[in-house]
């Protein structure tokens, strides 16, 4: 039986693009929703037997969810697995192993799933996980409205273009989780400061010492049902007024 020939990579050519401009995005810091979408953009583009491309991503609660998509054919078709918990992209996702349908109409995994998606129209799935050395952030996949519209040379080709995009997709996670905790971090200094300026004031006010003014501002803290900062911030408050 003959052998599929392997097809050369276009490393040098649509993927080293592909690097490029998503590159630049990461250095521009867009949003991880931006990336994505120029992942879904360039898959279709790079794979053009692909009727339609998606990325979902795992929550922090490791829940699926497709955050771009291509059009109503990819989000619908990922809606239904998640909602029948079965399906190529599942698999991929709990695997962290790429996955490959020739053609629905005769694949025996996943029934329910393959028989509702070729009643929408779709053939074939190429699904590959965005997976970095921390896990499985999710997966890349494309679907075709023909049998047999993938091969090995277009698994290798996701693969590589899923292992860039991993990289990139947790790079701007790991960005975005660092600007949500330095505007944490301001609010603890904010409190911090409030609490600073609140214990100062209660000793100049009663003339006590340090840990004295501490307790009397938690006292005022736990009548309120506030925290310490709050409570800080409402004692200030007529003093800010110039009351």
């Amino acid at each position: 039986m003959a052998t599929e020939k392997a097809v050369e990579l276009p490393l040098d050519g649509e993927l080293a693009g592909v690097a490029a401009r998503m590159s630049g995005l990461l250095l521009s810091r867009e949003t991880v929703d931006s990336v994505l979408e120029l992942i879904v953009s360039l898959a279709g583009a790079t794979i053009t037997t692909a009727a339609g491309a998606g990325v979902t991503l795992v929550d922090d609660e490791g829940r699926p969810a497709t955050t771009s998509a291509s059009g109503p054919l990819v989000r619908d078709a990922d809606a239904l697995q998640y909602r029948l918990g079965e399906g190529p992209c599942m698999t991929a996702l709990a695997e962290c192993a790429p996955v490959r349908i020739d053609d629905v109409a005769t694949e025996r995994r996943w029934p329910r799933w393959c028989a509702a998606a070729g009643d929408a129209g779709l053939r074939s799935v190429l699904t590959t996980p965005l997976a970095t050395e921390d896990g499985c952030l999710g997966a890349i996949k494309i679907y075709a409205t023909v049998p047999g519209a993938f091969g090995r040379s277009d698994e290798e080709t996701l693969a590589t273009f899923a292992g860039r995009a991993a990289v990139l997709v947790a790079n701007a996670r790991a960005y975005e989780r660092a600007s949500r905790f330095s505007e944490r971090f301001k609010d603890t200094l904010r409190d911090r400061d409030a609490v600073t300026m609140a214990k100062g004031f209660l000793m100049g006010r009663d003339g006590v010492d340090e840990d004295t003014a501490f307790d009397r501002l938690l006292a005022l803290a736990r009548a309120g049902a506030r925290s310490p900062a709050e409570a800080a911030a409402d004692l200030l408050a007529p003093a800010r007024r110039g009351e």
